[in-house]
């Protein structure tokens, strides 16, 4: 595996430097959020986000995760206010997940980690793509959402549902009228900082924007995700698990919070 990156012993995080040597950069995610040292500031507006279902494309397996893609050719669906300035549009959510219920996100709230986050990726319309937007320190924001052992989520079971027919490294499927924002806790406090994508090539381009609510997942809804494989067909089968980066070092980065 020495050609790629991953999660594994010979290609993960501890890794990531040798070919991408922004690993070691100065605003790398995810990081622990420590709550008493975030600082709340007043001037944080509450996130605005408007989803069309219709935008909805495909789900597919990239072989590090899973992810529902998203037409992005138009401002249907989009997050303003919160910490940005300006429209971002929708381009894709993804998972990071544990072999176990007790790890598997990436950001760890004073050190707490849950079974699995969820990153809705949003692009920079100043810019014109979403590849220029990457690589531009205001070009993306990623809203991130904790999953925390409990209920089994209606939402969220729509897109397991969808697993069987993507559960090897490329594979994909339609996956149409899909309403992320049933995604979304009911609160939208949130902390915000800034970071980093947290796989390859790791672009210092993030606004992050952490919920501070997390949404339930049931154990036989996390079982589910570990289903999938890292692995393409043909290839000894190899689970989907463990694939989330760990806390990178602050740096000095202030984090700031919307509430009190």
């Amino acid at each position: 595996m020495a050609h790629g990156w991953g999660y594994a012993a010979n290609n993960g995080p501890d890794k990531w430097a040798d070919n991408f040597p922004i690993a070691n950069g100065p605003r790398q995610s995810p990081i622990d959020i420590v709550p008493g040292e975030a600082s709340f500031d007043g001037g944080l507006k509450a996130l605005k986000i408007k989803y069309d279902p219709s935008t909805c494309l495909e789900i597919l397996n990239n072989g590090h995760s899973f992810q529902v893609t998203f037409v992005d050719d138009s401002d249907s669906s989009t997050l303003t206010d919160g910490p940005i300035s300006g429209v971002y549009r929708l381009k894709q959510f993804h998972f990071h997940w544990g072999a176990s219920d007790d790890r598997g996100s990436e950001h760890t709230v004073a050190g707490t980690k849950y079974p699995a986050e969820l990153h809705l990726v949003h692009w920079n319309t100043k810019y014109a793509s979403f590849g220029e937007a990457a690589s531009q320190p205001d070009g993306l924001a990623v809203v991130g959402v904790f999953l925390k052992a409990g209920a089994d989520n209606a939402a969220l079971q729509k897109v397991l549902d969808a697993f069987n027919v993507i559960r090897n490294k490329g594979k994909q499927s339609s996956f149409a009228n899909f309403d992320p924002a049933t995604l979304l806790p009911g609160c939208l406090d949130y902390w915000t900082y800034d970071g980093s994508l947290t796989t390859p090539p790791l672009l210092e381009s993030v606004t992050w924007i952490v919920c501070k609510e997390p949404i339930s997942v049931s154990s036989a809804q996390m079982a589910k995700f570990r289903s999938l494989l890292f692995s393409a067909e043909g290839e000894a089968e190899c689970c989907m698990v463990d694939n989330y980066r760990p806390p990178q070092p602050l740096k000095g980065r202030p984090v700031r919070a919307s509430f009190k």
